[in-house]
């Protein structure tokens, strides 16, 4: 098959109308101390204007809203829209919004879909994913403590969640509770839709964290800590059937990591650019940091990484547009830790290349640089994707056997050929 990456005219002139709204209109948001609400009515026109182009929720098919535009544009799209926190909200396919949208797509009945996702897909309410628990282990749901139990029509939920993105804002939260402790490790958990103002639903707080450390972008969406006790939610709020709670979040995780890495890309082409207009604008000891050798082979590894990575993103993007996102499991798995480590040098480079100023809040900088190390983290641990990539390769490898009786003929062949050699010197001498 023949890798092709290539878009059209029309879809060019998409991205270059996308790359103009984000850094002339959208970037400069980031400067700005707004509240969730200011926030919402600032972009709402600019959603407006992403709707008028036709490229809203471009990660959902036509027939839930949005374009189909397959993965390689996708990739493309996000690309542009990576560079700011703000962009995917105005574009409608921001996280976990984007996620769960395609969750609720997957899962979801008719009137699942009218109730929940068609507001979703509107930007008229919000999402949260409530898996993480403080007491298992993130990369395995299998442990998962939290439990709903079937009590006549309805389901009773008890447990204890975190890390629950935007889970202090979200309008609806998708829990996900062992409905069969005695099934199957990969059987045992199912996917409610929960209102977060059902009773027993207890946002304890947003969690401070190495990105928000003061917790202070609760306001537009953060990662709560909640404890579900007694929450009594109707027997049609379960998504797919009992049991599919695994099969569900491996399908939504999956599409969502490829998602994150093109979003890196943008990402670290901003700060790559911050990198390389610091380095011919600063002078130091009679010339420009971009005259300094070590400054040199920053620009250059970075250029290098952020080619490789964008290729590699685009390759897993035309895998899954080819076989589907099951197919393509180790190119998404790849994605995921390599986009992550060179999303994380390039922004350190970037700083230090600054200075100071790099450190400082009066740069964008620091702030990418704290998101770039949760990117190790954010679905599943960098080391967790390792070992799919290295289980699925190796897969195609059997073991090489050397019949021991062949071994003492090769060591004598080959002390025969040395004695012979020693000879052939010694007369030539």
């Amino acid at each position: 098959m023949t890798w092709d990456f290539s878009t059209d005219p029309a879809f060019a002139e998409d991205l270059a109308w996308a790359r103009e709204l984000v850094r002339g209109r959208i970037e400069p948001l980031e400067t700005l101390d707004l509240t969730h609400e200011q926030l919402s009515g600032v972009i709402a026109p600019m959603q407006e204007e992403v709707r008028a182009r036709g490229l809203w929720a471009a990660h959902l098919g036509p027939d839930l809203g949005g374009q189909g535009m397959g993965q390689v544009r996708l990739a493309l799209l996000h690309e542009v829209l990576g560079r700011t926190l703000f962009a995917p909200l105005v574009f409608g396919n921001n996280a976990p919004d984007s996620g769960n949208a395609e969750l609720l797509a997957l899962g979801a009945s008719a009137e699942q879909r009218a109730r929940w996702l068609e507001p979703l897909l509107a930007g008229t309410i919000r999402s949260a994913f409530s898996m993480t628990e403080p007491g298992a282990a993130g990369s395995d749901p299998t442990l998962l403590a939290t439990r709903a139990v079937r009590d006549g029509d309805e389901w009773v939920i008890d447990g204890h969640k975190w890390f629950t993105s935007n889970g202090s804002i979200a309008d609806i939260l998708i829990v996900m509770a062992v409905t069969d402790p005695g099934a199957e490790p990969h059987r045992r958990a199912s996917m409610f839709v929960v209102p977060r103002a059902t009773p027993g639903v207890g946002v304890v707080r947003d969690v401070a964290t190495m990105d928000h450390p003061d917790a202070v972008f609760g306001r537009y969406g953060n990662h709560a800590e909640i404890v579900y006790r007694g929450v009594r939610v109707p027997g049609d709020s379960l998504l797919g059937a009992p049991g599919d709670g695994f099969a569900l979040a491996q399908k939504r995780l999956g599409p969502g990591r490829i998602h994150h890495a093109m979003r890196w890309i943008g990402q670290a082409g901003r700060a790559f650019d911050m990198m390389c207009e610091r380095a011919v604008s600063r002078t130091a000891h009679g010339s420009t940091l971009a005259d300094k050798q070590t400054v040199q082979n920053w620009v250059a590894e970075s250029h290098a990484e952020l080619t490789q990575i964008r290729l590699l993103t685009l390759y897993a993007a035309w895998r899954i547009d080819q076989v589907g996102a099951a197919g393509a499991r180790t190119e998404i798995a790849m994605i995921k830790y390599a986009g992550a480590k060179v999303l994380h040098d390039i922004v350190d480079r970037a700083i230090q290349v600054h200075g100071s100023l790099g450190f400082s809040t009066d740069m964008p900088l620091e702030f990418m640089y704290r998101k770039a190390r949760q990117a190790r983290l954010v679905d599943g641990p960098d080391e967790v994707h390792k070992v799919t990539v290295a289980r699925r390769v190796l897969r195609g490898y059997r073991p090489v056997t050397v019949p021991t009786e062949h071994v003492p003929t090769r060591r004598a062949a080959a002390q025969r050929q040395f004695a012979e050699a020693l000879d052939a010197l010694a007369v030539s001498l």
